[in-house]
């Protein structure tokens, strides 16, 4: 009797959507091999993203609340900070979880396998790999996901390339604080950095050529942008750098508004998909004008056999998505149907207050030709922010106006990421702001806003009792 020949899975890249997929596709019987150029495994999230840049924040937050907290009865004082051990112990953690969430897997599933290497496309089951000893190899696979990430961006700006800018790598690793940190770019890693380090101690400038988080809801960026500037982060809106200097000890960024000098500059305009040196060409990939490779929702490419994830395809550029699509990969191509649904995709910016989204903003859906309402509750109406005396910010619900179902929310709000899976879980279910305002919220939570945001569709909250129900 024949033997049906066990399938071969190949992954480029070894972050988290490549190990989704791995571990699915492993579980449906498929033995797969891992490529990673890079010196560790693990991708973004782990190394140079997600994880240290959380532990700089937080850490940052509470040196904050030394400086500077809103209780009467707790002394502020300046918090005593060693840069250099901070580093170190963001290093130690990024180890420690690489070695856990992906050394360890890879070593204890006998399915999977580690190549280190570069690889190009032969043809479309055909890899080339190429160490980093100039040995060249090449890999016949059946499927082949493409999970290589991205790079920061490094806008064209005149005599930039011939300074030492940081990029986000730079900054979350730095051992050493700037005195005055100039900030070009105005999206969630910009300003995650730029509070950090502002709270850390440096002067902060951030360039926004638009307004703070131009993309999303103006309210956002507006609400952020005061609390920014209370913090003392200077925030230059309608700003372009055009040109960059150096002396050796100093930036000079001249702009369309003026000069400004800092002795450090951090680049954060955005990342760009890793698959330039793939020779996706050869085999008919198909890419968009950013580079990134064009999926559907089962995360196939044009290209039968070949899928792709993260931040080098056309889905949205976080962790949670690679991953999820990483996974649903595995599964389709060991023989299963998954899709993927982006429509209640929560997203969350880790500043203080957090910024948080999930489904459709007004103009999203205007864009979509549905009529909307919509609500803003202030963060001084619900209870649990007047306790802890943070009461920056708002919650805004969107809503189809004819049926009055939740469609969409914008939140800023202290803790504003743990409010927003509620929200998708509404919108998710079909609730209606009716439905929800119905629901018993936990007295004082910060998610018991929802439910009050929700009320002032109907009512004015201001004239509602303590928990009203």
């Amino acid at each position: 009797m024949e033997t049906k020949q066990q399938q071969h899975v190949a992954i480029i890249g070894s972050g988290s959507g490549a190990f989704a997929c791995a571990i699915k596709a492993a579980e449906g019987g498929a033995k797969v091999t891992i490529i990673e150029g890079a010196e560790v495994i693990g991708g973004c999230c782990v190394n140079v993203g997600c994880v240290p840049s959380k532990i700089l924040i937080r850490a940052a937050q509470l040196a904050q609340q030394q400086r500077s907290n809103p209780f009467t009865g707790l002394e502020n004082h300046p918090p005593h900070l060693n840069r250099a051990l901070l580093a170190q112990q963001q290093t130690a953690r990024v180890e420690e979880l690489r070695t856990a969430k992906y050394q360890n897997i890879l070593e204890s599933n006998p399915a999977l396998k580690l190549i280190k290497g570069y690889a190009t496309f032969k043809d479309a089951n055909t890899l080339t790999i190429n160490n980093n000893d100039g040995l060249e190899q090449e890999l016949h696979a059946d499927k082949i996901l493409i999970s290589t990430g991205s790079t920061p961006t490094i806008p064209p700006i005149e005599g930039l390339a011939n300074t030492p800018y940081w990029t986000s790598t730079e900054a979350i690793f730095a051992e050493c604080l700037p005195k005055h940190l100039v900030i070009i770019g105005s999206s969630v890693v910009a300003l995650e950095i730029a509070q950090a380090c502002r709270r850390l101690g440096s002067e902060v400038t951030v360039i926004a050529r638009h307004t703070l988080l131009y993309r999303e809801d103006p309210l956002l960026g507006e609400k952020l942008a005061e609390r920014f500037e209370k913090e003392g982060i200077h925030v230059l809106k309608h700003t372009e750098a055009n040109r960059v200097l150096h002396d050796g000890e100093l930036f000079q960024i001249e702009t369309n508004m003026g000069s400004l000098s800092s002795d450090q500059l951090l680049i954060s305009t955005g990342r760009h998909a890793n698959t330039a040196k793939l020779n996706l060409a050869t085999v008919g990939v198909k890419t968009n004008q950013n580079g990134e490779i064009i999926v559907n929702n089962r995360m196939e490419t044009n290209v039968a056999g070949i899928y792709a994830a993260g931040d080098c395809s056309s889905m949205p550029q976080f962790v949670y998505v690679a991953a999820a699509a990483g996974s649903r990969a595995g599964i389709n191509m060991t023989g299963g149907n998954a899709k993927l649904d982006l429509s209640t995709m929560p997203a969350v910016i880790f500043t203080d207050p957090q910024v948080a989204t999930v489904g459709l903003s007004e103009a999203q859906a205007k864009a979509q030709g549905i009529e909307t309402d919509y609500r803003v509750l202030d963060m001084e109406n619900v209870p649990r922010a007047l306790a802890n005396f943070e009461t920056d910010g708002f919650i805004k619900l969107v809503v189809e106006k004819a049926t009055g179902r939740l469609i969409g929310a914008q939140i800023l709000a202290h803790e504003g990421g743990e409010i927003i899976q509620s929200v998708a879980l509404a919108i998710r279910n079909r609730m209606t702001v009716s439905e929800i305002a119905d629901q018993l919220f936990p007295y004082l939570t910060m998610v018991e806003g929802l439910k009050l945001c929700a009320q002032t569709f109907t009512k004015d909250v201001k004239e509602l009792s303590c928990c009203a129900g």
